[in-house]
């Protein structure tokens, strides 16, 4: 790795005292930064500014409001995820235990019967890891009996420990797909989910925001701003930054979506023309276009504009998971057309130097304690009237999260080492330090959200935190060629 990364280790052991991003601290911060959006007037925000951030980036998303039929169905596809029955799925291990001596199975359940969920929960890591699978089918069997019903309570812990073992269930045998059905209503359910996410949660703002800012600063003099994104999904991240660009004169904006196979070809050509009446509603000059990129050779292709930057959301909860090899690709596919920046938002669980390192059952525990704070900084916004909004993001997205992030653990040799090289293809490219006026763009947002949210900035990253652990982290990396 060309640099050095924020060390987190399993159990939060700093005790750094979260930064104060109280309204008046945000408003006396001044920057010398010359490059700011229109929100930032001499380093000072506005809530009128912000609000007109809000309004122009749900300009693409028409939801008013959550209608009852979106979520219709809820509780009965709710039965058919959560009441599996791993008896029935996985009857090798079943039998197997059956065999074994009764003596031998009465001090399991003994055992068992003394444990609290974490504990089992550790112990079926274990049995995994070590690849002990009459153990660990006999822990999933405990768990699923003990949570199948009390995660349908209030209590957050017991729903969250339900996803675990069920991350669990898959990865004892290797499903190549989940074999649970799927709600009949999904897309409405995940856009909806989605527009919640954003509305009560700084989570998908302290990203779009945070990269839009870094684009902004590297375009600054450019007469053509071309972005290669990542995964640009319905495209929310980019109308702010298109406000901003429009009110400079003679400035075009390019936007070049990668993807990885033809099945979303539709529904990004539906997003690009959003963009373009967005972009016309404006003034702006824009053009989008998609690829589909199989090889890094396969970027050679793209014509490159004025000023090209790259644009890489990794593993965020609410977007679809990727693989690693696709990842890699898109990294070194990009760096070899020389960008101006490169710019990384990343999960903060899949840290590319430490997962190398680290065994299947201290990744489990890590993962604990992540979705834990996400999910302990959720409850903090969806009390009340919004509870079954809360339900719906831990159907739609944490829960998807939580069994992607087990199945795709690297435990192999040479899997890890494929992870360990994960950002050697930015060789070319050095870390820089956000600017002053980001950094206080991040306070600012931050502080408009109830909770003990914070912002941590430190070796070149700036990371949206949840008490003392970070959930996202945002970077930037700028070629050997250009100078900060």
């Amino acid at each position: 790795m060309a640099y050095e990364q924020i060390p987190y280790p399993l159990e939060p052991s700093y005790n750094e005292k979260p930064l104060d991003c109280s309204l008046e601290t945000v408003f006396s911060f001044q920057t010398e930064d010359p490059i700011c959006p229109k929100t930032i007037q001499d380093g000072i925000f506005h809530d009128q500014d912000m609000e007109r951030l809000f309004q122009v980036e749900d300009g693409l998303l028409d939801f008013n409001s959550i209608h009852g039929d979106h979520i219709m169905g809820l509780e009965r596809a709710e039965e058919t995820k959560m009441g599996y029955d791993a008896s029935q799925e996985a009857p090798e291990q079943v039998d197997f235990l059956a065999d074994e001596s009764s003596h031998l199975n009465g001090i399991q359940e003994e055992l068992m019967e003394d444990c609290g969920l974490a504990d089992l929960l550790l112990a079926g890591a274990e049995a995994v890891e070590a690849q002990n699978w009459p153990l660990a089918s006999s822990i999933i069997l405990k768990l699923n009996d003990l949570l199948l019903h009390q995660a349908k309570g209030d209590n957050q812990f017991n729903r969250l420990a339900l996803f675990f073992t069920q991350g669990l269930y898959y990865r004892s045998i290797s499903a190549p797909e989940m074999p649970l059905q799927k709600p009949v209503s999904r897309q409405a359910n995940t856009m909806s989910a989605f527009q919640m996410l954003q509305e009560l949660s700084p989570y998908v703002k302290f990203a779009h925001f945070t990269a839009n800012q870094a684009i902004l600063e590297a375009a600054e003099g450019g007469q053509e701003v071309h972005v290669i994104d990542f995964d640009i999904m319905e495209g929310i991240q980019w109308p702010p930054l298109m406000v901003d660009l429009a009110v400079k004169k003679d400035v075009s904006l390019r936007i070049t979506s990668i993807l990885s196979d033809q099945e979303n070809v539709d529904i990004i050509q539906q997003t690009g023309r959003r963009l373009k009446e967005f972009a016309e509603s404006i003034s702006l000059s824009f053009t989008f276009d998609q690829m589909v990129i199989l090889r890094e050779e396969d970027f050679d292709r793209i014509e490159v504009g004025d000023t090209l930057i790259a644009n890489c959301m990794i593993h965020q909860l609410y977007m679809p998971n990727r693989s690693l090899s696709f990842i890699k690709t898109f990294l070194g596919g990009v760096s070899k057309l020389s960008p101006k920046i490169v710019v990384l938002v990343e999960e903060d669980l899949f840290n590319f130097s430490k997962i190398p390192t680290m065994s299947f059952v201290e990744f489990f525990c890590e993962a604990l304690h992540h979705y834990a704070a996400f999910s302990d900084s959720l409850m903090s916004s969806f009390s009340g009237i919004y509870k079954v909004g809360l339900r719906l993001i831990e159907e739609e997205f944490l829960r998807n999260g939580i069994w992607n992030s087990l199945r795709q653990f690297p435990c192999e040799k040479k899997e890890k080492s494929s992870w360990e090289d994960g950002f050697a293809s930015l060789k070319r490219f050095k870390p820089i330090p956000l600017s002053s006026c980001n950094v206080a763009q991040a306070k600012f947002l931050v502080g408009l959200f109830s909770g003990e949210y914070w912002v941590k900035h430190e070796n070149c990253r700036l990371a949206l935190c949840w008490k003392s652990r970070p959930l996202t982290t945002a970077s930037i990396w700028m070629h050997a060629h250009f100078k900060k």
